[in-house]
């Protein structure tokens, strides 16, 4: 809120330069605003009394979204990347999957490996489970599991994470 929108009683204001002026009624606070040339902001509603700062409302506006975007740039945003293996995986193909997998752990991803079961082989879900195990046994030294494995309809899903 800035200038007339301010309808509270009392605020606590704080000058162009930072120092704490006291409380005051808003209009008092907006005359103050208006003589120094720049614009009465509210930085802080849910206070007793409510902050507003004497500032100029379109730099003020500039410096939030600048500091919103430098926020933004340092956060980290972690990829669930899927590996998708099926019953009857060679040993080398499991090998490339793991490689890759190695890869993505890497680059700090999580991992959903799921294998899935297309008709008949839904029979042998022991085989599936031990296909998971020896793809995780190749990565324990990296890899830990955030979820073990588990039926889903038609897929056995285990989750993996790189180790801290």
């Amino acid at each position: 809120m800035i200038n007339e929108q301010i309808r509270d009683k009392e605020v606590r204001l704080i000058g162009a330069d930072g120092e704490q002026i006291g409380v005051m009624s808003s209009k008092e606070a907006y005359f103050k605003a208006k003589d120094a040339g720049l614009d009465l902001v509210k930085i802080s509603p849910n206070a007793k009394p409510p902050v507003c700062k004497i500032v100029d409302y379109g730099k003020y506006r500039y410096e939030q979204t600048r500091k919103a975007k430098e926020a933004k740039k340092k956060q980290k945003t972690v990829e669930t990347k899927e590996i998708r293996l099926s019953p009857n995986i060679d040993t080398n193909d499991l090998n490339t999957k793991v490689n890759q997998t190695k890869k993505f752990l890497q680059k700090g991803n999580k991992i959903k490996v799921s294998l899935r079961f297309r008709g008949r082989e839904m029979a042998h879900k022991d085989v599936g489970r031990e296909i998971l195990d020896s793809f995780y046994d190749q990565l324990k030294d990296i890899a830990v599991v955030d979820k073990p494995a588990k039926m889903e309809g038609r897929s056995m899903v285990m989750f993996l994470s790189a180790t801290k």
